[in-house]
């Protein structure tokens, strides 16, 4: 049998060793690239909190900072630590909202650990376009969890992620936890 050329692969009907599993609603986000962000207007981080918690997916609001799902999870539970201001940088953040970022941080740590009982949890901060972020006009952490075997072929070969749950069901079971951590922390 003789190899393939590039060239084989481009025409349309030839097929190939692939079988395709495909997730059109990503095209949404992926379509407008990284610059689809001009300002606070169109900045879905400054228009998530004008809405509802479930339209957005908000699963707390802190006083200068909110916690909501990842409308792309790399994972199930995939959430998001959010200022409420639109700032592109860590280091734009007053000493205040660093602080509650971090506090927000360590406690979606909790609720995660509650609800979904992952192995463990990565967390990260993409700073700018070339560091990674996909939102770069808007800061924003990821706490993504992380449970042994997560990994497979799925995401690299068919960038297709296997999800057990709605985001609404998942916002809903992430929020109840919240509540109930913050009255412990309330009557403790």
């Amino acid at each position: 049998m003789q190899p393939h050329s590039v060239d084989d692969f481009e025409l349309a009907g030839v097929p190939d060793a692939f079988q395709r599993l495909w997730s059109p609603h990503r095209a949404a986000y992926h379509s407008r690239g990284q610059n689809q962000v001009t300002g606070e207007g169109d900045c879905p981080f400054c228009l998530a909190p004008q809405r509802s918690d479930e339209e957005s997916l908000i699963v707390h609001r802190g006083r200068s900072c909110f916690v909501l799902l990842n409308l792309y999870p790399y994972n199930p539970g995939h959430l998001l630590v959010c200022p409420y201001r639109h700032v592109p940088d860590l280091t734009d953040l007053s000493d205040q909202e660093s602080a509650e970022f971090m506090r927000l941080s360590q406690q979606a740590m909790g609720v995660l650990r509650e609800v979904a009982k992952p192995s463990g949890i990565n967390l990260g901060i993409n700073q700018g376009k070339v560091g990674g972020a996909g939102i770069a006009a808007h800061l924003h952490q990821h706490l993504v969890p992380r449970w042994a075997g997560d990994t497979n072929f799925m995401p690299i070969i068919a960038q297709t992620k296997n999800l057990s749950a709605t985001l609404g069901e998942t916002q809903q079971l992430l929020a109840e936890a919240w509540a109930r951590a913050s009255k412990t922390e309330t009557h403790a």
